[in-house]
């Protein structure tokens, strides 16, 4: 008879070992996303978790164990997009009422003469 007294060893064993490795995954993945939130804005502390739980239920001297994992990060902020609404409440890239200094050639003819 083998008995399991090591938390460690339990999770190693749970669904035939691919707990442990969903679990290695998700711990990877989640410190991945905070890490990358933090080069993004350094001066921010990014917080996350990773949840194991363990449902048991014991019938007769068996025990049926049932796990979860979650995790959970920060929502990603996106960046912002300005542009300018026209009259007839379009979008514009340029301001609508300023006229583009790189539009084309302009005509310096009369410059040139004074």
């Amino acid at each position: 008879m083998k008995i399991i007294r090591d938390g460690q060893a339990l999770i190693g064993m749970l669904e035939g070992g691919e707990l442990n490795q969903e679990m290695s995954t998700k711990l990877t993945e989640t410190l991945g996303e905070l890490g990358a939130m933090s080069e993004d804005n350094p001066k921010v502390v990014h917080k996350g978790n990773l949840t194991l739980k363990l449902d048991f239920a014991v019938a007769n001297g068996m025990v049926t164990i049932n796990a979860d994992i979650t995790t959970k990060t920060p929502k990603r902020a996106r960046k912002s997009s300005v542009y300018w609404v026209t009259e007839s409440g379009a979008l514009s890239t340029e301001h609508p009422q300023q006229h583009d200094m790189f539009s084309g050639p302009r005509d310096v003819s009369e410059r040139t003469r004074a």
